[in-house]
């Protein structure tokens, strides 16, 4: 699946997301290598730890449906900024473990776009190697 097509899809998505306190939508889409898409949108909560990212949502849908890092394509996590939001230090986190090294990231607002993997946006990162 080109690039522009999963970017449309996280903007779709963008459309469920639920922010009533921070007034700031994301959405996510992940592509399977099968070209199978999983929307993800932020929801948000007054008890602000169970809210949970666009990102985090998408990814663990793929992943409740039996896909794995190896099997994922791309993502595409997308925000109504001003400026491209990049994920949080959470998202960052379990998107170091549940994608590989090269696995496309592609950040937009809508106005510019760029392309990151894992290793871009989280050098040095805490995974399994660590604990094992």
């Amino acid at each position: 699946m080109h690039k522009e097509e999963v970017l449309k899809l996280a903007f779709k998505a963008m459309g469920n997301a639920y922010a009533p306190y921070s007034n700031y939508h994301v959405g996510a889409c992940v592509v399977t290598k099968d070209g199978t898409t999983f929307l993800g949108a932020n929801i948000e909560n007054a008890s602000f730890g169970a809210t949970n990212c666009g990102e985090r949502s998408a990814i663990f849908a793929a992943y409740s449906n039996g896909y794995r890092k190896e099997d994922i394509e791309a993502i595409a996590i997308v925000t109504d900024g001003h400026r491209i939001g990049a994920p949080c230090g959470i998202c960052r986190q379990v998107l170091s473990e549940l994608l590989t090294d090269t696995t496309p990231i592609y950040l937009s607002n809508g106005i510019d776009t760029v392309e990151k993997t894992i290793d871009d946006l989280l050098p040095m990162r805490f995974t399994q190697e660590d604990v094992l």
